[in-house]
């Protein structure tokens, strides 16, 4: 292609005043109604839209970030993408951000670094990149950490972190209440020789649980020293190994209860292995009902930890700080106890 070409192909580049023109609008209208932002006619942003189609135009990311002073990205930080769990969280999150015409940028940890350190780094990484708003996923990070980064961008959301010091920009279940049920549900069935197997003990809702599991547990004669506890890094490899240290041990128990449910399934696979029975021998109970959860063999019980209207509201909160949005929030997320297969009455 020589020079002239080149200038014949620039000239043939659709404009914002192409579009305008096309649909028979303004161009402050067509920008609004590309942006999203202010108001635009159903009628006028089916003309926009048709002719965008038509002259096959794509807004200059530059320019929109230069006209709105904003790009158009929220960044969210998640420890790790394994599992249905970070999933969910992922794809609601872009869900979200699309209904608006906005777009996410994933960080997640990784090197030497300790995983505290990995998460500080790579929520720095996503301010950085001027991201509009940032989420953040983390249980390895400490309050103080949480408000060092909140000063650097404000515009900061915390999903599944009860943080008093934020509490606007929290978004989290009550924990607390999910491991009563979970171990209510495994006394109802008539369990009393019980097991954990719990997340990293830097985290503040793998402690909630585990505190309202132990609560639920003494309110009905059982206490703590009886049942033995695992501590573990809420991964497959770490359910799996934290199993087999239970079964070494010779500890009896009929009841297991892990703090999530990608323990929960390793674990189970663990004590099968070993011979036993699940649920004739021993049941088992999960955390925050993973979509697989349903596909296990047995299937899992687990704690129901509505994860996509928890994720849906920090993000729709978020958007309302950026851009101006007015979405309703929900603040309050029940939690239940899903019965699957996993659980039976003790014999």
């Amino acid at each position: 292609m020589d020079i002239t070409d080149k200038k014949r192909e620039t000239r043939n580049v659709a404009t914002l005043k192409d579009v305008a023109a096309l649909a028979g609008v303004g161009l402050s209208t067509a920008s609004r109604a590309i942006s999203g932002n202010g108001p635009v006619s159903a009628e006028a942003a089916a003309r926009v839209q048709a002719a965008i189609e038509q002259l096959n135009f794509r807004p200059s990311s530059i320019g929109r970030a230069m006209a709105t002073k904003s790009l158009g990205i929220i960044g969210i930080f998640v420890p790790t993408f394994f599992g249905s769990y970070y999933g969910t969280i992922l794809k609601e999150t872009d869900t979200q951000l699309r209904a608006v015409r906005r777009h996410v940028v994933v960080a997640t940890g990784c090197g030497e670094a300790s995983p505290r350190e990995q998460a500080i780094e790579a929520v720095r990484f996503l301010i950085g990149r001027d991201c509009d708003g940032v989420v953040v996923i983390s249980h390895d990070l400490y309050d103080d950490d949480l408000q060092m980064l909140h000063a650097m961008h404000p515009r900061m959301a915390f999903l599944n972190r009860a943080f008093d010091q934020l509490p606007e920009a929290s978004f989290c279940a009550d924990h607390f209440h999910g491991g009563e049920m979970a171990a209510r549900t495994l006394i109802e069935h008539g369990h009393r020789e019980l097991a954990v197997i719990g997340g990293p003990s830097t985290s503040s809702d793998n402690a909630a649980r585990l505190h309202g599991f132990f609560a639920e547990l003494a309110r009905h004669g059982i206490e703590r020293r009886t049942v033995p506890h695992i501590v573990s890094d809420f991964s497959p490899e770490g359910g799996y190994v934290a199993a087999g240290t239970l079964l070494e041990r010779k500890h009896r128990f009929t009841g297991l209860f892990c703090a999530n449910d990608t323990m929960a399934m390793s674990a189970l696979a663990r004590l099968q292995q070993a011979g036993l029975r699940v649920p004739h021998d021993v049941s088992v109970i999960g955390y925050d009902d993973d979509y697989s959860a349903a596909y296990m063999a047995p299937a899992l019980t687990s704690v129901h930890i509505p994860t996509a209207e928890l994720t849906r509201n920090a993000v729709r909160w978020l958007i309302n700080q950026c851009y101006g949005t007015q979405w309703p929030i929900e603040r309050t997320f029940p939690v239940s106890v899903t019965l699957r297969d996993s659980v039976a009455r003790v014999k």
